[in-house]
């Protein structure tokens, strides 16, 4: 049995496992009652992430979409490992147009689960990514940036409040598709918002987002380098508050350097300075979340002694996740 087939045979038979646990009670009693958590293979008891919970955001690698396809790109991550997919847009660049049932088919050909998206989330357009969500197969549904007001710009505590009403509500329609709504964080969520300097943008959101309906992503690198430009708290220490709250996280990685306005560089998994698996060993409920690897560098950074290639990086980065053990 060639690699990519044995992928498929180890997705088929564990989708129910991987995605019940994922959607929590409700949909996993859809699927045909309480399902039991992913495990980590024989001889990995240890792990920290266990592999059939590897991702990608495929923001990582959008040079290649964009220039090779879906079909390539898909291919060559599930022959590294990668059994979990989270996309940045449905677009495929100059390879030509591609429809949702198209994409779901070739995630489906390569064995991988899409577990998720970052797409501009708003009222008026939430039921349509829903659909989206649905058709290939999504447990979760996100955005990639800030629900208030854009990157970097003054935004106050009411406008943060205003977005975590509507976010409330459009996680009560996820809620009701079977879905998870999530928010992913950058820097600017661990600042302080423009008119209150002791309200803390991620613990605003953390009061004020349903915990039913909308949950967390963290982006563990951009965690850290809000710690070093926003003091006074530990990135783990929320997500160990509540677990429940944080079903993806990104596994980012950066290199400490004083130089660097964020106090660290972004680089592939394992070559960096955030302490992962002193993090990761902080997790009592390992395998009940996806671990995604993100770079959002990886077409222009490399390692020295390694060319140029964001599928590269990839490989390097799930070989270094996989890896990690407690």
């Amino acid at each position: 049995m060639s690699r990519r087939n044995l992928l498929k045979a180890l997705a088929a038979s564990s989708v129910a496992v991987g995605v019940g646990a994922a959607l929590g009670p409700s949909a996993a009693n859809a699927l045909g009652g309480a399902l039991p958590a992913a495990v980590a293979p024989s001889g990995g008891r240890n792990r920290l992430v266990p592999v059939n919970r590897i991702g990608i955001q495929l923001y990582t690698v959008r040079d290649k979409v964009s220039s090779l396809g879906f079909r390539a790109v898909f291919e060559e991550l599930a022959e590294i490992g990668y059994s979990e997919i989270e996309f940045a847009g449905y677009t495929q660049g100059s390879v030509g147009a591609i429809t949702v049932p198209e994409i779901r088919q070739l995630l489906d050909d390569n064995g991988l689960r899409a577990v998720g998206s970052h797409v501009n989330l708003n009222p008026g357009n939430i039921d349509a990514q829903i659909e989206t969500a649905l058709a290939l197969g999504m447990p979760h549904l996100g955005q990639g940036g800030p629900i208030a007001g854009g990157y970097g710009g003054p935004i106050t505590k009411g406008q943060w409040l205003e977005a975590c009403e509507t976010w409330n509500q459009m996680g009560e329609k996820a809620r009701a598709a079977g879905l998870k709504l999530y928010s992913h964080n950058h820097a600017q969520e661990w600042a302080f918002t423009t008119d209150d300097p002791n309200q803390r943008v991620y613990d605003l959101l953390w009061d004020n987002l349903d915990p039913e309906l909308v949950f967390f992503e963290m982006d563990v690198y951009w965690a850290y380098v809000g710690r070093h430009l926003y003091p006074g708290f530990e990135p783990i220490d929320y997500v160990t508050r509540d677990p429940r709250r944080f079903p993806i996280l990104h596994l980012k990685d950066g290199k400490a350097n004083e130089a660097s306005g964020n106090g660290y560089d972004i680089i592939e998994f394992g070559a960096g300075s955030i302490p992962y698996q002193a993090f990761l060993s902080q997790l009592r409920d390992r395998g009940q979340r996806f671990g995604l690897y993100e770079q959002d560098n990886a077409a222009s950074v490399a390692e020295p002694g390694n060319a140029l290639n964001s599928l590269g990086n990839a490989r390097r980065s799930y070989a270094e996740i996989s890896s990690l053990r407690g």
